[in-house]
């Protein structure tokens, strides 16, 4: 079963994209904090982490950047495929993200479809 790690500060969003990623049939450890996802990263190395970055307007928070930097520079998660959430005119943009290490994103609003076939393309063998 493909393990998804979620990681973003609003509730309401991390509940509906784990509501989403069970239905279907996907494992999901989700977080609020970018420290919390960094050390659920390494304890079960997951097959793809999804970062949303409404996480850089929460002050004294890791941001998705850093997050996304710290586990491209750690050789034990360097290699987990790093989905970004971004907004349209905040927080990190296309460019930045691909900078940070992701590997795609994906701009709010997005549709359960759009986030699964990212998901699947970043997991597939």
């Amino acid at each position: 079963m493909t393990s998804v790690l979620v990681v973003d500060d609003d509730p309401t969003l991390l509940r509906l994209i784990e509501t989403v990623l069970h239905s279907a049939g996907l494992e999901v450890a989700s977080r609020d904090t970018g420290e919390a996802a960094l050390r659920a990263a390494h304890a079960h190395l997951p097959d793809c982490a999804v970062l949303g970055t409404s996480l850089d307007r929460t002050a004294g928070e890791m941001s998705a950047g850093r997050l996304c930097r710290a586990i491209r520079a750690d050789r034990c998660t360097a290699d987990i495929p790093i989905l970004l959430l971004t907004e349209q005119g905040r927080g990190l943009d296309a460019a930045a993200a691909f900078d940070a290490g992701a590997d795609d994103c994906l701009a709010r609003p997005f549709t359960a479809q759009d986030l699964l076939a990212r998901i699947e393309t970043l997991t597939l063998p």
